[in-house]
């Protein structure tokens, strides 16, 4: 009983903490929803029953597992008046980019040599050479959160969302063998590697944790 309670205070001032320290972000207008700290796009298509796709391509975003917290987001297809405004969007803090250790254990999706390592900038993660047609595993056990060609410079592009912290992303693919919500198993193929979005075969892989990239070396084993 003491323990239980002794949870119980530890749950409410971490929940007090929390909001109070909280931005007084001003409220969504109808159609739109302020991203708040800790929320994923998938979470946020999932609550107001769209689809990640959906709310990509309603929002412009070029990256569907980096949102910001108080960001505006579309979550309701827009009028077709073209007079009507596009939502604010609150720009995106800058931060150095560095390589930041992962506490996530990946397996390799693709068999072929790292040709394009992560630098945190140009490269927010790593390219693996292949073939058309090799397999693309699923790197950790988890649910497809995008699956869709939504982002032209990703080509055929693959979410899965691992818990409620880690994303991996699988760009490039040559078909898609998955879909959204699905549950997946590490090492379960998940697509063929392509070249769509690139100029050559390859897979491009990131590792990201609540949106922010870092490098997939770090949690992947040794070649």
């Amino acid at each position: 009983m003491q323990s239980l309670l002794r949870l119980c205070g530890l749950l409410l001032i971490l929940v007090m903490t929390a909001c109070s320290t909280l931005p007084d972000y001003p409220p969504a207008p109808a159609g739109f929803y302020r991203v708040q700290p800790g929320d994923t796009l998938y979470r946020i298509a999932l609550k107001h029953r769209q689809s990640v796709g959906n709310l990509v391509s309603w929002n412009q975003l070029k990256d569907p597992s980096s949102i910001n917290a108080g960001q505006l987001l579309r979550i309701s297809p827009q009028a077709t008046s073209s007079t009507q405004a596009k939502p604010p969007v609150k720009p995106a803090p800058s931060t150095p980019a560095r390589p930041a250790a992962s506490a996530i254990a990946l397996q390799w999706p693709a068999t072929g040599q790292v040709i394009g390592k992560f630098n945190g900038s140009s490269n927010k993660g790593i390219d693996i050479a292949g073939k058309a047609g090799d397999p693309v595993r699923a790197a950790a056990s988890g649910t497809v959160a995008y699956a869709g060609k939504g982002i032209r410079a990703y080509g055929n592009l693959l979410i899965i969302k691992h818990g409620n912290d880690y994303l991996t992303a699988y760009a490039h693919n040559q078909t898609l063998l998955v879909k959204e919500g699905q549950a997946v198993k590490a090492g379960q193929q998940i697509a063929t590697l392509g070249r769509s979005g690139s100029t050559r075969d390859m897979l491009h892989f990131e590792l990201r944790r609540q949106g922010k990239a870092i490098d997939p070396l770090s949690a992947l084993p040794a070649q």
